[in-house]
């Protein structure tokens, strides 16, 4: 009787490991999905600001260049059109970034330095651990119960 009622726990112990291990899995899952949307959502976000800034930068500029370029004319002075260098960068850096292809030589940028320059990545003292934690937990404690 008792090997029967022994064998019946095991057999509950197992389906019970094996169900938390699943639930575990699922909800694993669930965050990554769930932290993929997010950073998917946040980087439409980036590029909708960029391309809004991009009107509005865009219509600043054209006037800047219309005006600067009067302003040559009527001066007779060529030095009025050498603000529109640097705003030019600006105007094509914000349409590269909102409808070129800037975000797809980052991602390959960022791929390129995950893959071959992992050391760059490193943080300081290495990877924060729970007894680094602890040790600061510790002195700070002492240092709050001192005074």
């Amino acid at each position: 009787m008792g090997f029967i009622f022994s064998k019946s726990m095991n057999e509950n112990m197992k389906n019970q490991k094996e169900f938390m291990l699943m639930n575990a899995r699922l909800q694993l899952e669930r965050q990554l999905i769930m932290q993929s949307e997010m950073r998917e959502r946040q980087m439409a976000m980036q590029i909708a600001w960029s391309r809004e800034f991009l009107k509005y930068f865009g219509t600043f500029f054209g006037l800047a260049a219309i005006s600067f370029t009067a302003g040559a004319i009527k001066k007779k002075k060529p030095a009025f059109l050498v603000p529109i260098v640097p705003l030019s960068f600006i105007l094509i850096y914000q349409y590269d970034l909102g409808y070129g292809t800037l975000l797809e030589r980052m991602k390959g940028e960022a791929e390129d330095i995950l893959e071959t320059e992992k050391s760059k990545l490193q943080l300081p003292r290495g990877m924060i651990t729970f007894e680094s934690i602890e040790k600061a937990r510790k002195e700070q404690s002492k240092f709050f119960t001192d005074k």
